[in-house]
């Protein structure tokens, strides 16, 4: 299977990579893998409904123990030797075998596989917490080599807060960690300049324009000659006014009260500027001079390229609750970090991989900026979330494809087999619907919902939803039925993986009709894999229907990306 950019892919990463993304095809990876030993990851939702609460569910467990599927790879990267297998045999010694050893394990074999997909003057940003950020840099070194090693970038990602550990006060950990490493020493780099602080603006251009422009006095020569550069300055002053350039000629028709002066470069120091340039500076009013005559140059903060990129990144907040572009998965990082590292480690056309996609900011940054991309995520939840959030923000102009879900209804049976949950969040993704909470007992029949608006109060609507993968029983559209009086709902589908019974069909159309103003929707609705799959979609009234998988995203007005080609 050829894989095209832009492309979003399903799997394990590690699995995807060997087997279908090319050597030396990629131009620059971000990867930002979870690790917290003590935690899960949760994405949640945004209730339509106008309740306070959120639902919430468990998009992906930590996932990095120590078990037989940690060892195993770890005995994988053993077998192939190399430096990684000397880091791995280091890391053993040091640390036993843990959750951190399973998780440089997991990540050992993933960076040797990015490491073959990064084209020579290709780069890799690795996004971390200190928890882990010191063992990976040493993976890291070992896997691309220390002289490759370009820098570790500090990301202030929180406001300040206090911590403890074990009860006792410790300073507040507000700062992530990017270690970037390139493949050769050649490697592609576009500078960036981040504008200065005000403190910096305040002590170092000490003059104002009356319109408040600040400015400092800048040095209008050099040391050494490149061009026209030894030529006399001409000005001229009348009485006690200060100095003006010379502009209209008038050294050769003198005038009454006026002194004249021809000043060359100090201290056989040369001018900085050629004859044509200084005069271009004069008539902007841009040049000034000292008691003494000698000119200087205004440079105004507003026009300053501002100071080089540097290793703390401090200009760019973190997603706050009332940011626009929050969607609210908990390890969503901000637009603007992306876009920076696409900015500054890659072309227009280069294309940009992330392998654990997550809600994919990358992948938008990359569509944004005119990158063609590749996403991948090993569940269909956030599968879902990308492909939505790329609708919402680019509309048309984001053409990209989906590999790795299911296509056929032995598709979905596979899928419903193997990874029961991963079915249902793909199939409530095929209808727009929200995921609820996962635990054993905690959805009292509810799988994911639905809302719409019909009415002029503005008062949403709700459309339950139950997913069933196994052989069906009449009993669940009674339970169906049930719920939908229980919740107050609207509307109640069950959405099957096998065809329902006669008695089922009849026992779902007993349960009557829902009046629009746009017309009848039975209020029980039994609707399977192989309908949706075949462009079937749930009857509700569709004007105002609201898709509440996650928050929707900002609408973006740039053209698609360019369109690359990963060569097999």
């Amino acid at each position: 299977m050829r894989i095209e950019p832009n492309a979003l892919i399903y799997g394990d990463n590690l699995d995807v990579l060997r087997r279908y993304i090319p050597d030396e095809s990629v131009d620059l990876v971000y990867l930002d893998p979870p690790f917290n030993s003590n935690a899960t990851y949760n994405v949640l939702f945004k209730d339509k409904s106008g309740q306070d609460s959120a639902a919430q569910i468990e998009a992906f467990g930590d996932t990095w123990h120590w078990d037989q599927a940690s060892a195993a790879t770890m005995h994988e990267v053993l077998r192939d030797g190399g430096p990684a297998a000397e880091a791995l045999i280091a890391f053993e010694r040091l640390l036993g075998t843990n959750d951190m050893l399973a998780y440089l394990a997991m990540m050992a074999a993933r960076l040797v596989e990015l490491r073959r997909v990064l084209k020579s003057t290709g780069s890799i940003y690795l996004h971390c917490d200190p928890t882990a950020s010191h063992y990976l840099k040493v993976l890291m070194d070992a896997i691309f080599g220390v002289e490759h090693f370009g820098c570790e970038i500090v990301w202030k990602r929180s406001a300040a807060h206090s911590d403890t550990k074990q009860g006792r006060a410790l300073p507040g950990r507000i700062h992530d960690v990017l270690l970037l490493y390139t493949k050769s020493r050649s490697w592609t780099w576009n500078p960036q300049f981040v504008g200065y602080s005000q403190e910096y603006v305040d002590r170092r251009f000490t003059h104002a324009t009356p319109d408040g422009r600040r400015y400092k006095d800048a040095d209008l020569t050099a040391a050494k000659p490149g061009g026209d550069t030894s030529y006399e300055w001409r000005i001229k002053r009348r009485g006690s006014d200060g100095w003006i350039t010379d502009l209209e000629d008038e050294w050769l028709t003198p005038q009454d009260g006026w002194e004249y002066l021809g000043v060359k470069p100090p201290g056989g120091r040369y001018w900085a500027y050629s004859r044509a340039n200084m005069r271009s500076f004069a008539e902007e009013g841009r040049i000034h001079y000292f008691s003494t005559g000698t000119p200087r140059l205004a440079q105004f903060a507003d026009e300053m390229q501002g100071v080089s990129l540097q290793d703390m990144w401090l200009d760019i907040p973190p997603i706050n609750s009332q940011a626009a572009e929050r969607l609210g998965y908990p390890t969503q990082k901000p637009l603007a970090l992306l876009e920076r590292i696409i900015s500054v480690s890659s072309n227009p056309g280069d294309i940009v991989l992330d392998p654990f996609c997550g809600c994919g900011t990358t992948v938008v940054a990359a569509q944004k900026l005119g990158r063609p991309w590749i996403g991948i995520d090993i569940t269909h939840l956030s599968i879902s979330l990308m492909r939505k959030r790329l609708t919402d923000a680019f509309g048309e102009a984001a053409q990209f494809k989906v590999y790795g879900e299911p296509t056929t209804a032995e598709d979905a049976a596979e899928l419903a087999e193997t990874e029961p949950y991963q079915f249902q969040w793909w199939a409530l993704s095929l209808v727009g619907a929200s995921p609820m909470d996962r635990k054993k007992g905690a959805d009292k029949g509810i799988d994911g919902r639905l809302y719409f608006v019909d009415s002029a109060d503005g008062r949403p609507k709700t459309v339950i939803i139950s997913v069933k993968a196994g052989k069906l029983q009449a009993g669940y559209v009674r339970d169906l039925r049930g719920v939908i009086e229980r919740e107050g709902a609207t509307i109640g589908v069950l959405l099957s993986l096998n065809a329902p019974t006669g008695p089922m069909r009849q026992e779902a159309a007993a349960a009557g009709f829902y009046d629009s103003p746009w017309g009848s929707h039975p209020r029980l609705q039994i609707i399977t894999v192989g309908d949706l799959l075949d462009g079937r979609r749930i009857d509700m009234p569709a004007q105002q229907q609201t898709d509440v998988t996650l928050e929707r995203a900002p609408r973006h007005r740039e053209g698609k990306a360019g369109q690359g080609r990963l060569e097999v």
